[in-house]
């Protein structure tokens, strides 16, 4: 079905996470591949002083972590890709490097702040230079 597909979760939702990457994993043709990914949002300029300095640099490696063992866990052969960044950007500039064909994320229900702001997932169905499904479980 799909040659390469960008699998995005969010390592603080880890069932989600897993069903997120077997559907990934189910979409894709047989030699397809997986990028299973997970973006550390940027940190607002008033907190950057109260943080270590290697903050992202750990959050990016217990990231990577966590999705190594989500694959290893689900026998899925996946390529981890963490970036740091605004998520929706993150995401699209991933899909877009490695020539996506789908990506696949999961969604909230929106609310009236989805209104004014605007969600990850919105952003990233008006950019997205290929197919997104979107996952509402």
């Amino acid at each position: 079905m799909y040659k390469r597909i960008i699998a995005a979760v969010d390592i603080a939702k880890m069932d989600r996470a897993k069903r997120i990457l077997c559907r990934a994993d189910a979409l894709a043709d047989e030699d397809g591949e997986v990028i299973v990914m997970s973006v550390i949002e940027d940190v607002p300029g008033y907190l950057v002083a109260d943080l270590a300095q290697d903050y992202v640099d750990r959050a990016i490696m217990t990231a990577e972590k966590k999705l190594e063992e989500l694959c290893a866990k689900t026998g899925i052969r996946a390529v981890v890709e963490v970036r740091a960044g605004k998520c929706a950007s993150a995401i699209l500039t991933v899909a877009g490097e490695r020539d996506a064909d789908l990506i696949v994320l999961g969604s909230h229900v929106p609310d009236i702040s989805n209104y004014f702001l605007g969600a990850n997932a919105d952003r990233i169905v008006r950019h997205a230079r290929c197919s997104v499904l979107i996952d509402r479980h």
